[in-house]
């Protein structure tokens, strides 16, 4: 099992021992640490990038308990320093943050969210409709979502019986594996791109500035 720091940490250094280096067919090299900063590629968001012991990781991924790091050199087993590459974690966590606000904004108006897809040219939030859902216009959301990027509300991470769970202010939890900014100022200005609902369900496609 391996014990996922960024879970807890904001940190991007660690040191850490290597478990495992194991050959593949493709002459790649599947390496596991006892701990990672590295999120593997799922819930929505992409894999980090980055290095171990100096070697450029060139894919995250899980396999039941295990995050699997791809590197095309080996590297021995035993300590190990790990770092996370600054700016591709500082985007995906933008994103994915971003896109926790829409969530946490449409849930209040009534909407479920039901899907979040936080790659980079690609984010969208799909709500279901409710008997409860209220009139949304992509300008009310998009100007929401702002409000509380403006107010720069904190991010909140709480263990509730073993589900990891995230929110910003006061904003509805939602259980999440993800990596996210520390509080809604860092993720800049969201433009709401295409806001349609067909058949009971509600995409919002969106992006964030500089």
């Amino acid at each position: 099992m391996t014990l996922r720091a960024y879970y807890t940490s904001d940190e991007l250094t660690l040191r850490t021992d290597v478990l495992s280096c194991t050959p593949t067919d493709d002459g790649k090299f599947q390496v596991v640490l006892a701990e990672t900063l590295f999120h593997p590629q799922g819930g929505g968001q992409l894999a980090d990038q980055g290095v171990i012991a100096g070697i450029p990781v060139k894919g995250v991924s899980q396999n039941e308990n295990q995050v699997i790091h791809v590197l095309e050199q080996p590297v021995p087993l035993g300590p190990a320093e790990i770092a996370v590459s600054p700016d591709v974690r500082s985007l995906h966590a933008r994103l994915h943050s971003a896109g926790h606000l829409i969530s946490g904004v449409g849930q209040l108006m009534g909407w479920q969210p039901v899907k979040g897809h936080h790659w980079p040219g690609e984010c969208r939030v799909v709500f279901e409709r409710q008997p409860q859902s209220e009139a949304l216009t992509a300008e009310q959301l998009e100007h929401a979502v702002n409000q509380l990027i403006n107010d720069d509300v904190p991010r909140h991470l709480l263990d509730q019986n073993g589900l990891r769970t995230v929110c910003f202010g006061t904003l509805p939890m939602h259980g999440c594996g993800g990596t996210h900014v520390v509080s809604a100022g860092e993720i800049g200005p969201v433009k709401v791109l295409k806001f349609k609902e067909k058949k009971g369900q509600l995409s919002v496609h969106y992006d964030i500035g500089n």
